[in-house]
């Protein structure tokens, strides 16, 4: 059985062996850690949490490092959910092809 579109057989043997598991999550994590990090430190040299918090959310008691938390989780779920769907476009279609 061959790929119509690529003219390879399924299952192609030129396919690079699979990685671990621990060694897939951590190519997908360990750069979105480091990209919601600067992006944390970029976003916050032009904004203050406090009048952030003041303009979203007044009645919520969040201090600046509550504030430094909570953003640097939302730019990490968000940079680890980018990487995450270049995985899963980058990965050979023989992988998860029906043999």
């Amino acid at each position: 059985m061959t790929d119509s579109i690529y003219n390879q057989p399924a299952g192609d043997p030129t396919d690079p062996p699979q990685r671990p598991l621990v060694q897939r999550i951590g190519a997908i994590l360990w750069p979105s850690f480091f990209a919601a990090a600067m992006a944390t430190v970029v976003f916050f040299i032009v904004v203050d949490p406090l009048a952030l918090r003041d303009i979203t959310f007044p009645e919520m008691e969040i201090t600046r490092p509550g504030g430094y938390t909570i953003a640097f989780f939302l730019f990490w779920a968000a940079t680890a959910a980018s990487s995450l769907f270049t995985w899963i476009l980058l990965r050979p279609t023989s992988r998860f092809r029906r043999r």
